[in-house]
């Protein structure tokens, strides 16, 4: 065998820091412990966060309001944390060390989130007229949610891009396999959900909180253990020391030399000589024509040429072309701040539309309202191999595309979907309220209406998923530069923190502005009084505005250019 078909060419090494030799390592052999590990973690993450809105109520006594804003305030920061996990990842500790790190962080959350709900003197004390949690039990309670929140910061960002580094991209069948991973990623995602979305609500709901949270608690130690059992399979990229640092540095260059002239020949800008970029972990970028003013720092003048090399004057093309990478991004990235907005009422609105309708499947069960997240995790199941297997081959005939669609028509596709998943749940509440009013329903507890009838909606949204988050997932590890790929999954992943704290927002103005002069507002406590169908209106309305923003991000946008290989060094 060729000494370049040995060993693989995007510059990852194995455990042991060799070169990776690329059949003893990574590909899908690797993959299927960081697929276990994820299907895992987020059974753990959803075990726990899917029905904590009904937690906070009947346990923490929080009304409507708190109880959702405390659950999208804490969901947001769990989105916030991996710009912190990936920051180390790709400076200094490589994604393989950052999740093993921050994974034991998490497993200290769920423990004690569990000794809050079953261990006396943690958990509230409770009787027929209800709970009554001290200070220090509710404080408890938030300590280890958010200690869960700085453990999934490490872990989120990097373990989809870690698994994607398993595929050589310098060769075309395991770059082929590498947008696979991507939907299988996903499917191992809602695989975990849908456990903990059946099975896990249910025993929180008629056995104890102490054994639904015990479950993801050892689901969480499951998942450490699934990854650490693929170790000498990894492949593992090289850290390449602080992005940020190299981002500040093209920003001063360039405006230390705002007064300098670019070349009209791109050639003449300042680049390395040899094959190998200088930056660890990462390939040569080619230049691109927008954002030019960027393009100053990397013009050599006398100065530069006569002085030793300053980097906070002079930056390789490479260096310029990151940072133009990252702004490139972030329009796209914003787009997806009002999806996750519309993603986040499953955790929230969608659990207390379902808390007034009639629950029982047949005279004696009864589904938690919470447990109807499943089938958004169904539809997800549905529709990722779905799109793998035969949208994919069916679009490539008419597009030419090997990924059938371009990365960003695929989110396009998803931000449409997501208008009519609101659409849905907007008229339901419309016929719901319509039974109240006919019948004189406001004070009871629950409608004669099955919650089934909520299915459409939770289908829509995970039908939405698979082509918004799993293309923003692709699209972001793609197209961000390669010694920053854990901080531009980080990024990606901060439109749900935004998508959660801007619900909290909307849901804190439409409380504030309806319920002046003692009206009961769109949501009240008891929703059989209230307008919930007005929220449902207006975020279908926001959808729509930031499609058409989305459609002229999308024609504005240009892709980059790698224009080497790397080398394992």
């Amino acid at each position: 065998m060729a000494e370049d078909d040995t060993y693989t060419q995007d510059g990852t090494l194995d455990i042991n820091k060799n070169p990776a030799n690329r059949r003893k390592t990574g590909n899908w052999k690797a993959c299927r412990f960081i697929l276990g590990n994820e299907c895992c973690e987020r059974l753990a993450y959803y075990g726990m966060s899917t029905n904590l809105v009904n937690y906070l109520q009947e346990r923490l006594n929080q009304g409507n309001v708190t109880a959702s804003n405390n659950v999208t305030n804490w969901s947001g920061t769990c989105y916030v944390t991996p710009l912190l996990g990936a920051f180390l990842a790709d400076a200094y500790l490589g994604r393989y060390w950052t999740i093993a790190g921050f994974s034991i962080i998490y497993v200290f959350g769920m423990t004690l989130l569990t000794m809050t709900a079953s261990v006396t003197g943690l958990k509230p004390s409770c009787d027929k007229n209800g709970c009554n949690p001290t200070k220090t039990q509710s404080a408890a309670c938030f300590v280890a949610l958010y200690l869960i929140a700085l453990g999934t910061g490490g872990i989120k960002p990097c373990v989809s891009s870690f698994g994607a580094d398993q595929f050589d991209e310098s060769y075309e069948k395991e770059r082929k396999h590498k947008s696979s991973f991507f939907n299988w990623f996903y499917f191992s995602i809602n695989i975990g959900a849908l456990i903990a979305s059946s099975v896990l609500v249910w025993i929180q709901m008629n056995v104890g909180w102490g054994w639904g949270f015990g479950v993801p608690a050892v689901a969480m130690a499951i998942a450490v253990v699934s990854f650490f059992s693929g170790s000498r399979l990894y492949r593992l990229q090289k850290p390449g020391g602080s992005p940020l640092t190299r981002i500040f540095q093209v920003i001063i260059a360039s405006f230390r030399k705002h007064n300098v002239e670019v070349p009209y020949d791109k050639s003449l800008l300042y680049e390395t000589t040899d094959e190998e970029c200088n930056i660890k972990g990462s390939r040569k970028l080619g230049h691109t024509d927008k954002l030019s003013f960027f393009d100053k720092a990397a013009v050599e003048t006398e100065t530069d040429r006569t002085k030793a090399l300053n980097p906070w004057r002079l930056c390789t093309v490479t260096q310029v072309e990151e940072l133009k990478a990252i702004v490139r991004l972030l329009p796209v990235w914003a787009s997806g701040i009002v999806f996750s907005t519309v993603y986040s009422q499953m955790s929230t609105m969608f659990v207390l539309q379902g808390n007034t309708m009639d629950q029982h499947m047949g005279p004696k069960f009864k589904i938690p309202s919470a447990s109807l997240s499943l089938f958004d995790t169904l539809s997800v199941i549905f529709w990722a191999p779905m799109y793998d297997r035969l949208i994919v081959p069916y679009a490539r005939r008419f597009t030419g595309n090997e990924r059938g669609f371009t990365q960003l028509q695929r989110m396009g596709i998803g931000l449409v979907i997501s208008i009519f998943s609101m659409l849905t749940a907007g008229i339901l509440e419309v016929v719901r309220l319509n039974i109240v009013r006919k019948n004189n329903y406001y004070d009871l507890e629950y409608i004669p209406m099955s919650i089934f009838w909520q299915v459409p909606q939770y289908f829509l949204i995970g039908c939405a998923e698979v082509f918004t988050f799993i293309g923003q997932l692709e699209f972001f590890y793609d197209q961000a530069p390669d010694a920053m790929r854990s901080l531009c999954s980080a990024l990606s992943l901060t439109t749900v923190a935004l998508g959660n704290y801007l619900s909290t927002f909307l849901v804190t103005i439409v409380t504030n502005v309806t319920t002046k002069n003692g009206k009961l507002g769109w949501i009240p406590d008891n929703l059989n009084r209230g307008h919930l169908d007005y929220f449902y209106w207006l975020l279908a309305i926001l959808s729509v505005l930031n499609f058409f923003v989305y459609l002229w991000i999308s024609k504005w946008y240009t892709y980059k250019k790698a224009v080497t290989h790397l080398q394992s060094k």
